[in-house]
């Protein structure tokens, strides 16, 4: 099979289009014929050991003093089943499936195997209503959107800010955010301030000509995601009683937005999520019934990898940047799994009206239940005992 294979720290050019051997799936595993994946900042950050020193130590330590040992990267996708392990149960042969690889990365290939149930990450039926490119831009970003937003309580009525708002995680958190019922103030550059408001946001700030922290306005919950702005002018910017979601902190940052948070009872969260399978279910089914939708900046094919790494690079994206790898638009509907009043869903995301309430905790864990029992029915028709999603 092609992959695109990682032989060097540093720039694009340690990327390469290589023929690899073709992946057999063992007993509980699942083999994914990956029709589109996606070039994240993640991917281009471990390429470059853009890191503290110590995690640079650390991930040297993993995968290569020197230089990576033969090393696939890639993080999400979206494919369909080519065939299955003797023991896999939740998933059959012509599924179309969507999800993350962990640290195993591993998705810029033509070929990926997984386990069908696995800690650190995401394997589900693919929305019914996407393309597999808009799917593969689904799950990282989704995911980690999530994760942060709902460890910050109920949403409903307070004041939102999401600096970094117009990259792979931030355009997911503008739009769960105000699906919650939030007042969402989005930060980004200049260039990307009309898709924000475009996915829901309420207010926008180009980070070049203003301070968010300087305004004199104050917010229930910021979530930065750039790590742009000091902790101390965010805590500052934060309510008596706010929550301040560090996305993507380093270890200083961490120690100082706990120090900050001892004062007039705010809270700092930080921490990836794990990405377990039945978010990814939930964010399918926000999809389908048109609440959420992905934003895709660029197309590239497989071959043009290190040219996406050089636009990530730049950090212009708006969006996500998918990597087209089988160059086929086709639809996965025919062999996603659903109830039947899921079937009738908007033919295109981008056709439906947006929420402007959203529902509450405990609708949403309904909502998750309804479709672990969609996935669970698809399952029982492939023959198989309905696993955890």
């Amino acid at each position: 099979m092609k992959a695109i294979v990682w032989t060097e720290y540093g720039p694009p050019e340690g990327l390469h289009l290589e023929e690899v051997p073709t992946p057999s799936p063992r007993e509980d595993e699942v083999r994914i014929r990956i029709h589109a994946t996606t070039v994240a900042a993640g991917d281009c950050e471990l390429r470059a050991l853009r890191f503290s020193l110590g995690l640079r130590i650390l991930v040297r330590l993993l995968m290569g003093i020197t230089k990576p040992r033969p090393k696939i990267l890639g993080q999400e996708f979206a494919g369909r089943v080519e065939s299955v392990g003797s023991r896999a149960r939740r998933f059959r042969v012509g599924d179309a499936v969507f999800g993350t690889t962990g640290f195993a990365f591993g998705a810029y290939a033509e070929y990926l195997c997984l386990p069908e149930d696995s800690r650190g990450r995401a394997l589900a039926l693919m929305p019914s209503n996407m393309t597999y490119e808009e799917a593969a831009a689904v799950p990282t970003g989704g995911l980690e959107a999530w994760h942060f937003l709902r460890r910050a309580g109920p949403l409903r009525g307070r004041r939102v800010l999401i600096n970094g708002a117009g990259g792979g995680i931030g355009m997911f958190a503008v739009q769960l955010a105000k699906e919650f019922g939030a007042e969402v103030t989005a930060v980004d550059g200049a260039g990307k301030l009309e898709a924000l408001r475009a996915n829901g946001a309420d207010h926008v700030i180009d980070y070049a000509r203003e301070d968010f922290t300087q305004r004199g306005q104050t917010y229930d919950v910021i979530f930065d995601i750039a790590g742009s702005s000091s902790i101390s002018g965010s805590m500052g910017a934060l309510t008596d009683h706010g929550c301040y979601l560090l996305g993507n902190p380093g270890v200083g940052a961490r120690l100082r937005g706990v120090w900050s948070s001892r004062k007039r009872g705010r809270r700092v969260i930080a921490g990836a999520s794990r990405q377990p399978t039945e978010d990814l279910v939930f964010l399918r089914q926000l999809i389908e019934t048109g609440r959420l939708r992905a934003t895709i900046d660029r197309r590239f094919p497989l071959a043009q990898v290190p040219e996406a790494h050089r636009y990530v690079d730049t950090g212009a994206v708006g969006g996500k940047v998918v990597v087209a790898v089988v160059g086929d638009p086709a639809q996965g509907s025919s062999a996603v799994g659903g109830s039947e009043d899921e079937s009738s869903t908007v033919d295109r995301i981008g056709s439906a009206p947006r929420r402007t309430t959203g529902p509450s905790v405990g609708s949403t864990r309904r909502t998750v239940d309804r479709h672990h029992r969609a996935d669970g029915e698809a399952q029982e028709r492939a023959g198989g005992v309905p696993g955890r999603e």
